[in-house]
């Protein structure tokens, strides 16, 4: 299939390329983002910013829904959406320009892998949890503020409110308990590192259906934009608008279902695997703070009172490691070494009491 064909397959049609002054711009900025949030780095600011300049850009007409930028690896490049300003463009091409970063090819040009998105098997895995890592990402690059939002009856906070809110909040929960460095480092260089965390401290079916789930949200997203726009652009009947708005409303329903069993599932098979880890005070305090610490990355709807009840339920498995733990040190117990014998009977046969601090085998 050529790229025309690609092009109008997905409703992209080419207006123009963008002109000299602002690809040089584009190519600045993001070298000059990249460099600045990772100062310690590989990464070079000559080395980028050819990387960017050598993308072909275009303006072009996209349908609506769709987004303003995209990027396509067959011909490495990326088409803005007629309209854009040069700031709007800016702060698109950082996603876009992560896309390019983390490709990988074969020696026939082919794609297999991006970031943690895999294309070598039959079926293609971690799309979605590919896009909210990139998108988290591209904005803390770019250093945007959490926000408050609610998007089909869940109120959360994203970095990220615009694009892929609640998928960016469920990566931002991974990569709170697997770790931000781990998730960059496989976003960008394409490594299994973040998934292999994942599975190694919630199981596999954990890790299946956690990505089978953010791929599920994205899509009946995607679904929802189809249905919103045939309404916007056609003539319809009342039955026909009355049946759209309704599937509208299930998607959006399956949206929140699907967001708070995910949530719940990260959190539960996280903590309960720590949880089998905890061997010391130390132990229980961290993991204490560490459980507590999550309320602030959690999406809430009207009734929703699992993580209080989840909570509640570990601090009192807590308490009782931590009974134990004070009973076991408060009993301590030894064995009479050969040393404390003969002081013992040296003792009784003499009358005299010997020291024997500090001989004990505890």
């Amino acid at each position: 299939m050529s790229i025309e064909t690609d092009l109008m397959k997905d409703g992209i049609t080419i207006i123009k390329p963008i002109d000299t002054l602002s690809a040089t711009l584009i190519a600045k900025f993001v070298a000059e983002k990249f460099i600045a949030y990772f100062p310690f780095s590989h990464m070079k600011y000559d080395d980028l910013f050819v990387k960017v300049s050598n993308l072909n850009m275009y303006i072009a007409d996209m349908p609506k829904g769709m987004s303003e930028a995209n990027y396509f690896y067959k011909n490495e490049t990326i088409y803005f959406k007629d309209g854009l300003n040069i700031d709007e463009m800016e702060d698109l091409i950082i996603h876009e320009f992560i896309h390019h970063y983390q490709e990988k090819k074969d020696k026939n040009n082919i794609l297999y892998r991006l970031g943690l998105c895999d294309y070598t098997r039959l079926k293609v895995h971690g799309l979605a949890l590919n896009e909210a890592a990139v998108q988290l990402i591209s904005s803390k690059i770019l250093r945007k503020k959490e926000e408050s939002v609610k998007y089909y009856g869940i109120d959360f906070t994203s970095i990220s409110p615009t694009y892929y809110p609640l998928l960016c909040n469920l990566i931002d929960q991974l990569s709170y308990i697997i770790g931000y460095d781990i998730l960059v480092d496989s976003t960008l260089n394409s490594n299994d590192k973040f998934k292999n965390c994942i599975i190694k401290t919630c199981g596999k079916n954990t890790f299946n259906q956690i990505e089978k789930n953010f791929d599920k949200i994205l899509k009946t997203e995607e679904q929802i934009i189809i249905d919103s726009s045939i309404l916007q652009q056609y003539e319809l009947t009342q039955n026909q608008i009355s049946k759209i708005s309704y599937k509208i409303e299930s998607y959006k329903q399956s949206i929140q279902n699907t967001f708070i069993k995910t949530q719940n599932l990260i959190l539960t098979s996280y903590f309960d695997s720590a949880l089998k880890n905890v061997y010391s005070i130390q132990d229980i305090e961290n993991f204490r703070e560490k459980l507590y610490l999550y309320k602030d990355y959690l999406g809430t709807t009207e009734n929703y009172s699992y993580f209080n009840n989840y909570y509640i339920n570990m601090m009192s498995k807590l308490e009782e490691i931590r009974e134990g733990l004070t009973d076991s040190t408060a009993l301590t117990v030894y064995n009479r070494s050969t040393l404390e014998i003969i002081l013992s009977k040296f003792s009784k046969l003499f009358g005299k009491s010997f020291e024997t601090e500090n001989v004990y085998n505890r």
